[in-house]
């Protein structure tokens, strides 16, 4: 209620100024909800506040019963392993168990804040601590290419191949299932559905975590080089395509391999995905007949190899290309003469 409060003013008087709200609205909210504590108030109003300006006015952020509570320093507090929370009434004081693996970051990093959750399928309160500290100094290296697609998830300029068999099957099984007890639709074929729910995004989740750390973890390689692919979607290739893309969470791998990449001291950088498919990389020929399913051949000088790995290395070239020599040489390279296509 006091969230939703800070945004009714802040849609009415056109401003998300947290001194203006403090002002108008911090005395009548104590008095209406007193047992709620001053620093937890000012800490919703900011959520608030940040959430309208986020939404630049066009939305109407709302919190529900068992939405997330965001906490900082003033609402919460960290000593070793013991967590305390301001609640109403008394402070809630809990006892972490801190698995081996964040032992480091307990005792190395700055706490800085968390966010408190309600899951209603479980019944279960969740704390996300928030840590931070310094970025690592980057290291030198080799410059990677990677081509992202739905045959392969993955293919570096070095010829390392991450199939993505596993993952359409998977997918395909699950897709299968839901149709199945969809027609059903009995009590238990809905008990099922609800079992089933998330386990798919499990999966690819950890599929992403795993193939992201085994690329980021590679020695003697500082740079990786991605497609930017944030307008994949909006494209419209046939109901089959458009299908595999919608289910394939290309931003999801990106980001896990960013921050992992950060943490080591690497970098991750972004080119233009415009013929990356259709160029040849010895001879730079662009045409789009050059690829055919997984297997490139160029038409100007002959070259043959796998269509994904000839993408992977025409990304890694054209972030040379622009990072280095300029749009001068670009001129060297032949008019193309279709659209561009996305490296399956």
């Amino acid at each position: 209620e006091i969230f939703n409060a800070h945004v009714d003013w802040s849609l009415a008087n056109k401003t998300y100024n947290k001194n203006k709200a403090h002002k108008d609205l911090y005395r009548s909210l104590r008095e209406q909800f007193h047992e709620v504590p001053s620093a937890l108030v000012q800490t919703v109003r900011d959520n608030a506040l940040e959430a309208v300006k986020a939404t630049k006015f066009k939305r109407t952020p709302r919190k529900k019963p068992t939405s997330g509570l965001r906490y900082d320093k003033r609402t919460m507090t960290l000593r070793g392993k013991q967590l305390t929370l301001s609640c109403i009434g008394k402070r809630v004081s809990v006892i972490l168990d801190v698995p081996e693996y964040f032992k480091e970051v307990f005792e190395t990093w700055n706490f800085c804040g968390a966010t408190v959750t309600y899951t209603k399928h479980t019944k279960q309160f969740w704390v996300r601590l928030v840590f931070e500290t310094a970025d690592p100094q980057h290291i030198d290296g080799k410059t990677q290419g990677i081509d992202r697609g739905l045959y392969h998830q993955a293919v570096t300029s070095d010829s390392q191949f991450f199939s993505s068999d596993k993952i359409r099957e998977v997918q395909r099984r699950y897709l299968y299932n839901r149709r199945q007890l969809q027609q059903k639709g009995t009590r238990s074929a809905k008990r099922r559905l609800k079992a089933m729910s998330g386990r798919e995004k499990r999966f690819m989740r950890d599929t992403n975590h795993c193939v992201s750390k085994k690329i980021a973890n590679q020695p003697n390689v500082s740079v990786f080089v991605l497609e930017d692919l944030s307008s994949i979607r909006t494209q419209n290739r046939g109901k089959k395509v458009n299908k595999w893309l919608s289910s394939w969470p290309f931003y999801q791998q990106e980001q896990f391999l960013t921050y992992k990449s950060i943490a080591l001291g690497k970098r991750v950088v972004h080119v233009d995905p415009s013929y990356t498919s259709q160029k040849c990389n010895i001879c730079k020929h662009i045409k789009k007949t050059n690829r055919h399913k997984s297997r490139f051949h160029c038409k100007n000088c002959g070259h043959q190899t796998h269509a994904d790995l000839n993408a992977a290395k025409n990304i890694r070239d054209d972030y040379f290309l622009s990072s280095t020599q300029g749009t001068q040489e670009q001129g060297s390279v032949n008019n193309p003469d279709v659209s561009t296509s996305f490296s399956g």
